[in-house]
Parts: structure tokens; sequence; C-alpha cells
């Protein structure tokens, strides 16, 4: 399937599992995986679409679903290991959907040998479509996206977090952290497009980030773990990420994290 026809596929079981719940959930089709981690029947019904449909195109890659993940952990393992995968997660910002907020959004990626090459983040309620190929660039329905430097004052920059206990904590010479809009494939598309210039995120999930990870690094933007590694969705477990405008902005902050002990 070409980049186009993924699109396609993912836009096709928004409207016909996904939109049609958005702000008309009933308490039934609303659970706990665990407490406060909350999983719709709109988020299990199109994952298995979705999985299905890659399954069938790609018999022989890995599928790594969010969903599937909570009921078979071992997935995971399975997924890590594999020279071809996708990560889906059918909804991003499942709080934010039960809550009635437009901030979620469908995503999937694709890994080649343990390298994201292709990455798809579509947010629905916005009606906007992030793509992004490895070496190709990152586009917004359709146009060319291109992250600008942060500037070299870091007292200007905006930085924002998904770790809670993080909001309103300061690093020396930046801004106190914001929250982030608690949604990754809303994050990196907002990062990218310069209304934050550094996202810090606890232990992370491929699923999360695979996606929004590409289509930041392929808009000129940086990505790496929160205490100065490289980051691989199919690597081993990592404290913490930090996504920023530029590796310098990067560089910077994640040596202040580091001289925090």
């Amino acid at each position: 399937m070409d980049a186009d026809a993924v699109l396609g596929m993912l836009q096709e079981v928004a409207d016909e599992v996904i939109n049609p719940r958005f702000r008309s959930l009933e308490s039934g089709q609303i659970h706990e995986k665990a407490p406060g981690d909350l999983v719709t029947d709109a988020d299990r019904e199109a994952e298995v679409v979705i999985t299905a449909r890659l399954e069938a195109e790609f018999p022989d890659a890995v599928v790594l679903g969010e969903e599937a993940f909570a009921s078979d952990p071992i997935s995971l393992a399975r997924y890590s290991a594999a020279a071809h995968a996708f990560t889906v997660d059918p909804i991003d910002g499942t709080k934010n959907f039960v809550n009635g907020s437009r901030d979620h959004a469908t995503m999937m990626s694709e890994s080649r040998n343990g390298e994201v090459v292709r990455a798809w983040i579509w947010q629905p309620q916005h009606e906007l479509a992030y793509v992004a190929e490895l070496g190709a660039g990152a586009f917004r329905n359709g146009e060319r996206l291109q992250r600008p430097t942060a500037g070299d004052d870091p007292s200007a920059w905006r930085p924002v977090t998904s770790r809670r206990r993080w909001v309103g904590r300061e690093l020396p010479g930046l801004q106190p952290f914001e929250l982030t809009w608690v949604c990754c494939g809303v994050d990196y598309p907002q990062l990218v497009q310069g209304a934050a210039d550094v996202v810090l995120y606890g232990p992370p999930r491929p699923w999360d980030h695979a996606p929004g990870g590409l289509l930041l690094t392929e808009a000129g933007g940086y990505l790496g773990t929160s205490d100065g590694r490289d980051y691989l969705p199919q690597g081993p477990e990592y404290p913490g990420l930090l996504a920023a405008a530029d590796r310098a902005t990067y560089d910077v902050v994640v040596g202040l994290l580091s001289s925090r002990g």
C-alpha cells in the first residue's frame, strides 16, 4: 500500500468506527484497562479493523496495536524483534475523546530493520493528515512541513510536558513547563508547527512516539531520550523522551536535565 492508500484506510476506519461515537459514547462503551487508563469500544473495534487490513496486505509483518498489547504483553517483544513491523494506535488521546475534546488522533507507523520509515497521524475532528517518510519529508494535508530553529535564547523557548508532576517546574534559564495537549498525535504536530519548542515525556511506548518521532525528525526537529541517548522504538526500555525543535535545543535541555542528577 502506498502512503496515500494507508492514509485513506485510516480515514475510512475513523469515519466508520470512531467518529460516530465522538460525543455519543454510552457509559457501557467506556472501560478501564487499569485505574485511570481508559479504553473505549471505538478504540478496540478500530484497531481490529486496521490490524486485519495490515495483516492481509503484509502477511509477514508484525503489527503491534496498543489495545492488543494490553491483553498480550508479549506482542511488544515480537515487535522489537521484527524486521518489518507496524504500530497502531486507534485513538491516541482516549481521555480527550471520552471527554469530548477534538484533540485525538489515529496513528500508525511502519518500521524496516528497526528504523521507522513511514508514519501517519490523522486528526479526524480537525481534518488534518500528517504523513512522513524517511528521507522524503513531513507533510500536513500534502504541504511540506519545516520546523524552524528555536533560536539562541532558552528563556524564550516554550517547554511542555505530559508528566503532570513536571507541570509548573523549571529548569535553569527556561520557562516553567506547561501541560501538553495530552495526546502524542497532537503534541508532535504542534511541536513541528511551532506551538512548543520542547516536549518532555515519561517512559515511552512505540505506538505513541514512532509516528510523531518520524514526523518531527523529517521536519528538522530532534527526538532523543531524556538521558541523552538515541531513541529507537524497537529498542530497550527508556526512562523518558525529549522532543525538541532542533538538535541544539535538545542538547541544551538534556544537559539541564542531566545536571539535576
